[in-house]
C-alpha cells in the first residue's frame, strides 16, 4: 500500500488494506508460522497461511464482516498476505499474471488450476485402502539427509529423484492428499544416503514424488520390517525387535516433528536393509574378494559396476574361507652355538615292527649345527628315556648345555615327569601351537626326508618292511654326511665334530654282501664266510651292519666282501613255503643254463629259517633274541591274516550300508526296539537334553570260528548322562564262575542235558522310571521330522540305568512265574514243583543257562520264555562267555582253547617254544630286580587275558597271581615270567576241567600256604580249591593281607579263607537241593592249626591273629567245616601257593581235573 498512491484509494480500500497490514505485523512477534507441506513447485519465499474461501459473489463493495462481503465475481481473502487484495470495481485485471499457471487476469491465490490440484494431505489410492499423512509442522530448511517421522504416511516418500539409486519409474500410483488433491507416484527405489563416516546406506521401497518437499518415513512401515517405534516424551526411540538393539533415537523440535538426520546414524538398518554398498555387492558376487571387485571395477571388466570400498569383516567369509596363517620364510631364529636349541619329533606308529619291536623313532636335531640323532622306541613312553640319555650324550661330547628344546604339543613331551626334568635342568621347552606342525618345522622336515629316504631304499632292493629302523638310522647317518642348505659350505657332521667326514666306507642299503667267519666258529672244511645283507653301520665301532637271513641275526663285522648289484627276493617254493633265493643281476640278464645249473645250489637260502637262539642287536637296542623276518611264513598264515582283514567289523554306518548282511541286522535292531515299544518319537521339551547314540557291529563266532551271525547294536552314549537327572543306580549283578562251574558239575553229575537262552535286545525290555531323550540314529532319521528326539520308556544297551533296568524285570518275571531267588547268589533261581522235580536257571546280563530234572518243565519255562521275550534258543550249551563246552554222555568237559589260542597270537607267540611247567621251580620274583622297565601296557593287556584264562585253568592260577603283583612297573624279567606263562599255555591250549558222573556229590576242600613266600615284604600266599565229584570247582590264590610269625599261623589263615568259602558254596548246594549232609573236609597239611582250631588253649601262638580269623573255630564247632590232615604229598592246594617241579606239578593238575579232551578214557573220539 505505501508503494502506491494514496488518492486512487477510497475509504474502503484504505480500512482493508490497514485492517490487512496491522495483522501481518502480529503474525510477524510469533517465532515461526504453522503451514502444512505443500508441493515442491511452490516458491520458497511465498508464505500460505490457513486459507478461508469468500463465500460472497456478484458486485457490491466490500463490506467487512467476517470473510464475506460484496464484490465482484467469486474471491478469496487472505488476511495474511499484502499482495493478494480484493479486486473492488474499476481495477484493471488485464496486466496481471497468475505465478501457477502462468495465464494473465487473474493471481495465483484465484488460480482455479490451482484449487483443483493442491491439498494439504497425501495418501496412496490403492486397491481397498488409501493410507494417508496428516502431518504439520513449522517451517524449517529442508535436507535431503533429513527424514521426518510420520505415523499417518503408508510409505517411505521423497521429492528427490537424485537421491534414488536405483528406481523403478513404471511404478505408478495416485497420492491423495487432506483435500481429496491427488498427485502422480513417478516410482519406486532404493534410496542412497551418505552417512557421517563416508559410507552409503540404502533405503528400500521408497516413492518418487516430485512435488513433495522433504522426506518422509513411514512409522508403519518401520514396524512392519521388524522395527518398533516407540514416542515417549520428548524423543522417539526407535529399535531392532529381536536383538533389542536401538538402532536410532530422535529428539523432538519446538515446533513438535521428529527429524532424523541420516549421517548421523551407524550400520544398523532402519526401516528397511540400509547396507554399505560394496558390502551388498560383495554378497551378491558370492562373497568374491573385494580385490577381485576393485579389479571389475577398474579395468571395466563389467558394466554397471560402482566404486569399490573397502569391506569390513564378513561373518560368512570367517565360517567358509578362513584359512591357516602363512608362515614367514627364513625370519626363524637360528642358533648360534651348539645346543642353544634342539629339535625334537617323534614318528610313528609303524605298521611295522621293527626286527627289535620297535614301532615309533625319536628324532632330535641341533639347530646350529643340523647334526641328528635318532633313537628307535616300542612305545612313546620310552621318549622320555631317551631324551635325557641324548642329554647326556650330547652335553658331553660338545661341552654345552640344552637350552631350548622345541617339540609339538604330543603326550610323550607335555607329560609332568618331561615338564619338571626341564625346569629342573633349565631347559626352556617350547611348544608347538595345537594342529600346527609347521612352527617345528625342522623337525617335521627331517622326519619327512628320513622317512622317504628310507622308503627308497627299501623298496629299491625290496627288503620287507621289518627293516625300517635299520632304513631310518642309515638315513640320518647319510644325511648327517650331507649338505644343508642352513649349514654354509659344511656338513652337519663337520660342523658338529670339526672334521670333515670319509665316504669311501659307502655301500648300497640292501645289497648283498659276504661276512667272514672267524676260524674257531667253523671247521676245516666249511664255508669261510655267510651270506647276508648289508643294512648299514655301527655306531660304535668301525664296521657293517649286516642282517643273515638264515639264522635271523643282526651281526657286525670289518671284514666284508660286497656285491653291490646284487639283491634278495621272496618267493613261493613247492611246499607253500616262502623261501629266500639269491639272483643276480648279470645272470638274470644274460642266463646261461649251465651257469643257472651250477650256481643254484650255491645261491639258494634254506627253505625254512634256522633256529632262533642267537643274540644280536637290532634297532640300536642292545642284544636280544632276534626272530627271522616276518616273510618267512606259510601261506595258509598269510590267507588267515587276509581273512581276518577282509572280515573285519565295520566301524561306521556308512560302511555297514554297503553289505547286505549289515544292513539287514541294523533293520533288525530298529524292528526289535519298535517292536518292544522302547521309545516314542517327540519333540525336545525345554530344559531337556537329548543324548546321542551311535551303532556298534560286531561278528559273532562259534567255537569253530565259524560265524554265528552278524550283531548291529544301537548303543547310548552313556558318558553324556548326568547323575539325578537321566540316571541314578547303576548297579546290576551277575552270575559268579564258581556258580557257573558248580552247576556245570551238578549237570554232570545228574545227567541233566544243560540248555542256553540268548535274550534279543535285553536292556530293551528293562523299564525306565527316568525321563531320557536320545537323537535319532544314523540311517534311520524320520523324513519330516528331523528335528524330534526319542523319548525312552524302556532302556536301551550304553545307558548307565540300563542292566539295572534289565535285571530288575527279569527278577520281577521270575518272581511271578514261581521261581525262588538264592539268597547267596542273585542271578541263580530253583523252581520247584511236584515231587523233587527242580528247574535250575542262571542268568549272565542277556545269556542264560537251565536245565531241568523235569522234560516236561524245561519245556515249559522255554515256551514261557520265549512268548514273554523275543529269544534266540541256541540248544544245547557249548559256547558261554568264552567257555567251551562239550556235553557227552559220561560227563561235560569245559575248556578256553579258542581264547588261549587267540591270547597267544595276540602277543605273538603262537609258534613259540613249549615249556612243562607254569614257572622255574622256586622262582621269586622281585619289583625292583635291576632289569630294565618293560612296556607296562603290553604287560597289563597280558596279563589281564591270563586272569581271565584261570576260570578254566587252575593249574596256572599262582602264576598268574605271582606276575599280577607287578603290574604298576613291570621289568624284562616280570615280562619274561608272562611270556614263559604263555610257553606253557602254548603246550596245554586244549586243557580243561572234566566233570563226570561219581558216586558221591561231595564238597571236598584243600588249603594250603606258603609261608613268608614273598621275598619282597615276607608275607605268605593262601591257596585253596575245592572239588565236587570229579573236578575243581572253585579255587584261589592270594598273597595273605597280615605278615604271619610262624607257618602255623599262615596256614590258620589260609584255612580261614577256605572255611568262609566252603559255607557259601555249601548253601550254593543247598539252594539247588544238594545240601551237604556233613560237614565239609578241608584238608591241611599242618597239624598245629588243626590243634589250635579244636583247642583254644594254644594262646601264645594265637593272642596276636586277628579276631575275623578265628571264625573257622565258630564254623568247626557248630559242624559246618572239619579240618582233616593229609601229607604234603597230596596237598592239592600246594600248586596254588608255589612253583613245583615237573612230575609234582602233573600229579597235582591231575587231582584238579584238570585234562585234555581226548584223553578220558569214557569219551568217544
Amino acid at each position: 500500500m505505501e508503494a502506491n498512491d494514496m488518492s486512487s484509494y477510497s475509504f474502503d480500500t484504505m480500512m482493508s488494506s490497514l485492517l490487512g497490514h496491522e495483522d501481518r505485523l502480529g503474525k510477524k512477534t510469533e517465532k515461526t508460522e504453522e503451514k502444512a507441506f505443500q508441493m515442491k513447485g511452490e516458491s520458497s519465499g511465498q508464505k500460505n497461511s490457513s486459507v478461508f474461501e469468500a463465500a460472497g459473489r456478484g458486485r457490491g463493495r466490500f463490506g467487512g464482516h467476517g470473510n464475506y462481503g460484496r464484490g465482484k465475481g467469486r474471491g478469496y481473502y487472505d488476511n495474511s498476505s499484502s499482495s493478494n487484495q480484493s479486486y473492488n470495481r474499476g481495477t484493471n485485471k488485464s496486466d496481471i499474471q497468475c505465478h501457477y499457471c502462468k495465464k494473465y487476469g487473474h493471481m495465483q491465490t484465484n488460480c482455479w488450476k490451482k484449487q483443483k490440484e493442491e491439498k494439504h494431505a497425501c495418501f496412496v489410492e490403492q486397491e481397498n485402502e488409501q493410507p494417508r499423512l496428516f502431518m504439520a509442522f513449522e517451517s524449517e530448511e529442508a535436507s535431503k539427509s533429513v527424514w521426518y517421522l510420520d505415523s499417518g504416511c503408508s510409505n517411505h516418500m521423497t521429492g528427490t529423484k537424485s537421491s534414488f539409486k536405483e528406481l523403478d519409474e513404471s511404478h505408478k500410483l495416485k497420492v491423495k492428499l487432506g483435500n481429496d488433491k491427488e498427485v502422480q507416484v513417478e516410482g519406486r527405489g532404493v534410496v542412497a544416503v551418505h552417512n557421517g563416516h563416508g559410507n552409503l546406506k540404502l533405503i528400500y521401497g521408497v516413492y518418487y514424488i516430485p512435488d513433495l518437499a522433504h522426506n518422509l518415513l513411514s512409522v508403519g512401515q518401520m514396524v512392519e520390517n521388524n522395527c518398533s517405534v516407540l514416542f515417549d516424551g520428548n524423543e522417539c526411540v526407535i529399535k531392532e525387535k529381536k536383538s533389542g538393539v536401538t538402532l536410532a533415537m530422535v529428539k523432538k523440535t519446538s515446533n513438535n516433528l521428529y527429524p532424523l538426520e541420516m549421517s548421523s546414524v551407524e550400520t544398523k538398518a532402519l526401516v528397511a536393509k540400509v547396507s554399505d554398498i560394496s558390502k551388498l555387492l560383495h554378497l551378491r558376487y558370492g562373497h568374491l574378494h573385494e580385490n577381485g571387485l576393485r579389479v571389475l571395477n577398474q579395468k571395466d571388466m563389467v558394466i554397471g559396476l560402482p566404486k569399490i570400498g573397502a569391506l569390513k569383516l564378513c561373518e560368512g567369509c570367517v565360517y567358509g574361507k578362513q584359512s591357516r596363517r602363512s608362515f614367514p620364510v627364513g625370519r626363524a631364529r637360528r642358533a648360534t652355538q651348539y645346543l642353544e636349541i634342539v629339535h625334537a619329533d617323534l614318528c610313528g606308529p609303524m605298521q611295522t615292527a621293527s626286527l627289535g619291536g620297535s614301532k615309533y623313532f625319536l628324532m632330535l636335531t641341533d639347530d646350529y649345527s643340523r647334526m641328528s640323532w635318532v633313537y628307535f622306541l616300542k612305545s612313546k613312553g620310552e621318549a622320555f628315556d631317551m631324551f635325557k640319555n641324548f642329554k647326556a650324550l650330547v652335553e658331553k661330547q660338545s661341552e654345552q648345555q640344552v637350552k631350548v628344546l622345541r617339540t609339538d604339543r604330543g603326550g610323550e613331551f607335555t607329560s609332568t615327569k618331561f615338564n619338571q626334568f626341564c625346569e629342573k635342568e633349565g631347559i626352556h621347552h617350547e611348544l608347538t601351537t595345537a594342529y600346527t606342525p609347521e612352527q617345528n618345522g625342522v623337525a617335521e622336515r627331517k622326519n619327512t626326508t628320513v622317512v622317504e629316504m628310507a622308503r627308497s631304499m627299501l623298496k629299491e632292493r625290496n627288503l620287507p618292511n621289518q627293516f625300517w629302523a635299520e632304513s631310518v638310522r642309515t638315513a640320518v647317518y647319510l644325511l648327517n654326511i650331507s649338505p644343508t642348505k642352513a649349514v654354509l659350505n659344511r656338513t652337519p657332521y663337520e660342523a658338529w665334530c670339526g672334521r670333515k667326514p670319509g665316504v669311501s666306507h659307502l655301500r648300497v642299503f640292501g645289497s648283498v654282501c659276504y661276512s667272514l667267519i672267524d676260524a674257531h666258529n667253523r671247521k676245516k672244511l666249511d664255508e669261510k664266510s655267510e651270506k647276508c645283507i648289508f643294512l648299514g653301520y655301527c655306531s660304535q665301532s668301525k664296521g657293517y651292519r649286516l642282517y643273515n637271513p638264515v639264522s635271523g641275526k643282526i651281526v657286525e663285522s670289518r671284514n666284508v666282501t660286497f656285491d653291490e648289484e646284487a639283491v634278495w627276493t621272496w618267493r613261493e617254493g613247492d611246499n607253500g613255503e616262502l623261501v629266500e633265493i639269491f639272483v643276480n643281476d648279470e645272470q638274470e640278464e644274460n642266463p646261461s643254463p649251465a651257469n643257472s645249473a651250477t650256481n643254484t645250489p650255491a645261491s639258494s637260502a634254506p627253505s625254512s629259517p634256522g633256529p632262533n637262539n642267537g643274540n644280536g642287536s637290532s634297532d640300536g637296542e642292545g642284544s636280544s633274541s632276534i626272530s627271522p623276518p616276518q616273510k618267512f611264513r606259510s601261506l595258509r598264515e598269510i590267507y588267515e591274516e587276509q581273512h581276518a582283514f577282509f572280515s573285519a567289523d565295520p566301524v561306521t554306518v556308512n560302511e555297514a550300508a554297503t553289505k547286505e548282511e549289515w544292513r539287514k541286522a541294523m533293520e533288525e535292531e530298529i524292528a526289535s526296539i519298535e517292536k518292544n515299544q522302547t521309545w516314542q518319537l517327540v519333540e525336545l521339551p525345554e530344559e531337556k537334553h537329548s543324548i546321542g547314540v551311535k551303532w556298534v557291529f560286531k561278528t559273532k563266532y562259534q567255537a569253530d570260528d565259524n560265524i554265528q551271525k552278524y550283531k548291529a547294536r544301537l548303543v547310548v552314549k552313556g558318558y553324556a548322562q548326568e547323575y539325578g537327572v537321566d540316571y541314578e543306580k547303576t548297579f546290576s549283578p551277575v552270575a559268579r564262575f564258581d556258580t557257573l562251574r558248580t552247576l556245570l558239575a551238578l549237570g554232570a553229575y545228574m545227567h541233566w542235558p544243560i540248555y542256553q537262552f540268548d535274550v534279543k535286545s535285553a536292556f530293551l525290555n528293562g523299564e525306565l522310571r527316568e525321563e531320557v531323550y536320545v537323537d535319532q540314529p544314523e540311517g534311520f532319521i524320520v523324513e519330516g521330522r528331523e528335528g524330534f528326539v526319542y523319548r525312552l520308556y524302556k532302556a536301551l544297551y550304553g545307558l548307565k540305568q540300563a542292566p539295572r533296568a534289565w535285571y530288575n524285570k527279569i527278577d520281577s518275571y521270575f518272581a511271578e512265574t514261581g521261581f525262588e531267588r538264592s539268597k547267596s547268589e542273585p542271578t541263580l533261581y530253583i523252581k520247584k514243583q511236584g515231587a523233587g522235580d527242580i528247574l535250575v536257571v542262571c542268568l549272565y546280563v542277556d545269556d542264560m543257562i537251565y536245565m531241568g530234572s523235569s522234560a516236561s518243565l524245561v519245556s515249559e519255562f522255554k515256551a514261557s520264555m520265549m512268548e514273554k521275550f523275543e529269544m534266540t534258543d541256541l540248544g544245547l550249551l557249548y559256547f558261554f562267555l568264552g567257555l567251551e563246552v562239550k556235553q557227552v554222555e559220561d560227563g561235560v568237559f569245559v575248556s578256553q582253547h579258542k581264547y588261549a589260542c587267540d591270547l597267544l597270537k595276540r602277543f605273538d607267540m603262537a609258534g613259540c617254544n613249549a615249556v612243562e611247567t607254569p614257572m622255574n621251580v622256586n622262582e621269586k620274583l622281585l619289583a625292583g630286580d635291576g632289569t630294565e622297565k618293560a612296556d607296562a601296557t603290553k604287560f597289563r593287556s597280558l596279563v589281564g587275558g591270563l586272569i581271565y584264562l584261570t576260570h578254566t585253568r587252575p593249574d596256572i592260577c599262582f602264576a598268574v597271581s605271582a606276575i599280577s603283583r607287578f603290574m604298576h612297573g613291570p621289568t624284562k624279567q616280570h615280562f619274561g615270567a608272562a611270556k614263559r606263562l604263555l610257553r606253557y599255555i602254548a603246550r596245554t591250549a586244549e586243557y580243561g576241567l572234566w566233570y563226570c558222573s561219581v558216586s558221591k556229590f561231595k564238597l571236598v576242600g584243600f588249603t594250603d600256604s606258603d609261608w613268608a613266600g614273598c621275598v619282597q615284604d615276607r608275607k605268605s600266599t593262601s591257596g585253596h580249591v575245592f572239588n565236587l565229584g570229579s573236578g575243581a570247582v572253585c579255587w584261589s590264590s592270594k598273597k595273605q593281607n597280615v605278615t604271619a610269625l610262624s607257618s602255623s599261623e599262615a596256614e590258620y589263615t589260609a584255612a580261614t579263607a577256605a572255611a568262609c568259602q566252603a559255607v557259601w558254596l555249601r548253601r550254593i548246594l543247598a539252594d539247588i537241593k544238594q545240601e551237604q549232609e556233613k560237614a565239609t573236609t578241608i584238608f591241611c597239611d599242618n597239624k598245629a592249626t588243626i590243634a589250635m582250631n579244636k583247642n583254644p588253649a594254644y594262646h601264645g601262638r594265637t593272642k596276636h591273629i586277628s579276631i575275623k580269623v578265628h571264625f573257622i573255630r565258630d564254623l568247626v564247632s557248630e559242624g559246618s567245616v572239619t579240618l582233616e590232615y593229609c601229607s604234603t604229598n597230596e596237598q592239592s592246594a600246594d600248586v596254588l601257593t608255589k612253583a613245583l617241579s615237573r612230575n609234582k606239578f602233573d600229579y597235582f593238575r591231575s587231582k584238579l581235573g584238570v585234562c585234555k579232551f581226548e584223553s578220558m578214557e569214557s569219551v568217544e573220539k
